[in-house]
């Protein structure tokens, strides 16, 4: 993507005033995005996003630079322009590349960019006849479908040459009953890191009746009761409470700063002896993964909280040096406009031992969130408050009628030692996540588990 030659020219450039450390990131991106509503695409946009960005270190301060003119004469300029805002003396500019290649684990079969429009347009009608005719109480159907294939190269002063190339595609649909003034929605949006093949493991028609189940449900729910309960949370995206509430806690960008609720906690108890979470972006195909994060670490299996005991932070290279720490290959950013730092890949809380109908039947009375919406979280203390999209009242280990309009309110800290049941369900949902590097792809997961008291905002006298 650039000439080693420029490559080196450049982070001799960017080391000219006293910097110890220099990285370029390249990237050139070709995304498309199809929205349809009610059967019909009201927008279609493909897009190219390519540039370079410079990265500067000094000890453990850092600035950072970027542009879309590759040129290597502005590339230099660029570069000594950041390497003035950290000034000190100069180290020695021997610099020798090591340009490897990156094993693959993320296997395409058919390149997005190969498929026709007309044959994506024609999944999303697949998608929206699922949703559509599910019930016909159902208004309003909106699907979105996505691809993006990302190309990039990481290069460093410390040696480090290497190229990788990610291809995602996902399907996105938004169902919405109406009864009179009311209305409810219903969400479902699969996705990976693959090729159009995604399809052939991913019915779109099943997605559709998918978010078209939910939001019919729901409209003829009664509203949940408010008050403290049990609360029974499904697979899947209901990983969403500890990738927000827990896992933002447990990324070196927060633990550096000594703004986490689990910084300088290593080797203590911090859940339930049930509660074992990783982060894995190694994972094949899965939406979060890569085979190196953006600066050029290769992704692995990282255990963050092992039987309720905090074993591990996920780290990138500043951060790393703060805290003493080596990074864990979970440097991710948004494009090349965005420095990169510690995000999470695909994180979730591992496996149980119990059945989902073992959990619901020793639960005499609370609440099952069977899937989950959006929310809002506090990143320093960890309280959270979040939209349960699907909800069931459970009456002496039954599940006795839906319910809507639940909120889950706690701390994510407090919320990991009451978990006192978990599943073997393991399950995981896709969806983006934004923090100050930018929006990023991410899995969510868990199997189905039970908190033993959470505070359940609804409507009193719902039940």
């Amino acid at each position: 993507m650039l000439p080693e030659k420029t490559i080196l020219r450049v982070l001799r450039a960017a080391l000219t005033t006293g910097g110890d450390f220099a990285e370029i990131f390249c990237e050139d991106t070709s995304t498309t995005s199809i929205n349809m509503i009610n059967g019909r695409v009201e927008e279609g946009v493909a897009g190219r996003d390519f540039g370079v960005g410079i990265r500067i270190f000094q000890g453990t301060h850092s600035v950072y630079a970027y542009t879309n003119d590759l040129s290597e004469a502005n590339l230099v300029r660029v570069a000594k322009e950041a390497a003035a805002a950290l000034p000190g003396s100069p180290l020695g500019d021997t610099l020798v590349l090591d340009c490897c290649p990156v094993p693959n684990a993320h296997i395409v079969k058919l390149r997005p960019g190969e498929v026709s429009q007309a044959r994506k347009v024609e999944v999303m009608r697949e998608a929206h006849a699922g949703a559509q005719g599910c019930d016909p109480i159902i208004t309003q159907v909106a699907v979105r479908y996505f691809d993006s294939h990302q190309r990039i190269l990481v290069a460093n002063s410390e040696g480090l040459c290497k190229q990788d190339e990610r291809v995602r595609t996902r399907l996105s649909v938004q169902a919405v009953a109406t009864k009179g003034n009311e209305k409810q929605s219903g969400f479902y949006g699969p996705g990976r890191h693959m090729g159009f093949e995604m399809f052939e493991l991913i019915d779109p028609r099943a997605a559709g009746e998918r978010a078209g189940r939910i939001a019919a449900t729901m409209i003829h729910a009664d509203y949940a009761p408010s008050g403290r309960y049990p609360v029974v949370i499904h697979n899947e995206f209901g990983g969403v409470i500890f990738h927000e509430a827990c896992g933002h806690g447990l990324e070196a960008t927060s633990v550096a700063r000594g703004t986490s609720v689990f910084a300088g906690k290593l080797g203590q108890k911090v859940a339930s002896e049930l509660v074992t979470a990783i982060d894995d972006g190694s994972i094949p195909n899965a939406w979060g993964s890569q085979n190196i994060d953006d600066e050029g670490t290769p992704t692995r299996r990282n255990v963050l909280i092992e039987r309720g005991i905090l074993k591990g932070y996920m780290v990138d290279k500043l951060n790393g040096r703060r805290m003493g720490m080596e990074p864990t290959g979970n440097a991710r950013r948004q494009s090349y406009r965005f420095a990169p730092t510690s995000r999470m890949t695909n994180t979730f809380i591992d496996a149980g031992t119990s059945t989902v109908e073992e959990i619901i039947a020793s639960t005499e009375r609370g609440l099952f969130a069977k899937s989950m919406g959006g929310g809002s979280v506090n990143p320093t203390t960890g309280e959270f408050n979040f939209a349960v999209m699907e909800g069931y009242w459970i009456e002496n280990g039954e599940i006795v009628r839906p319910v809507r309009g639940a909120t889950l309110i706690g701390r994510g800290d407090e919320i990991l030692h009451k978990i006192d049941m978990v599943a073997n369900n393991l399950d995981r949902g896709q969806g983006m996540c934004g923090s100050i590097s930018g929006s990023i792809p991410a899995d969510v997961g868990q199997p189905t588990i039970r908190v033993s008291e959470i505070t359940v905002g609804g409507r009193k006298g719902g039940n």
